[in-house]
């Protein structure tokens, strides 16, 4: 069974077609040649997502409304 997949290696910067390289070094699979050609722009918009979605999470968590009557 062939690899179709594209990955982007974090070492040289290049795009390959199949796991050619070490998993160290590879990010993917990726669909595309010019996804993988992105994947360092995918990966930073990704963590930008979930960095702000646990902001939001967090903030919900820290309001719990209303103080109490006697704490007023």
């Amino acid at each position: 069974m062939s690899d179709e997949k594209w990955y982007y290696n974090l070492a040289t910067g290049e795009v390959r077609q199949g796991k050619v390289d070490s998993w160290s070094d590879r990010m993917g699979p990726y669909d595309t040649r010019q996804e993988a050609a992105s994947a360092l722009e995918i990966a930073r918009a990704r963590t930008e997502a979930a960095d702000a979605a646990e902001r939001a999470e967090a903030e919900a968590e820290d309001n719990w409304g209303e103080p109490a009557s006697w704490e007023k």
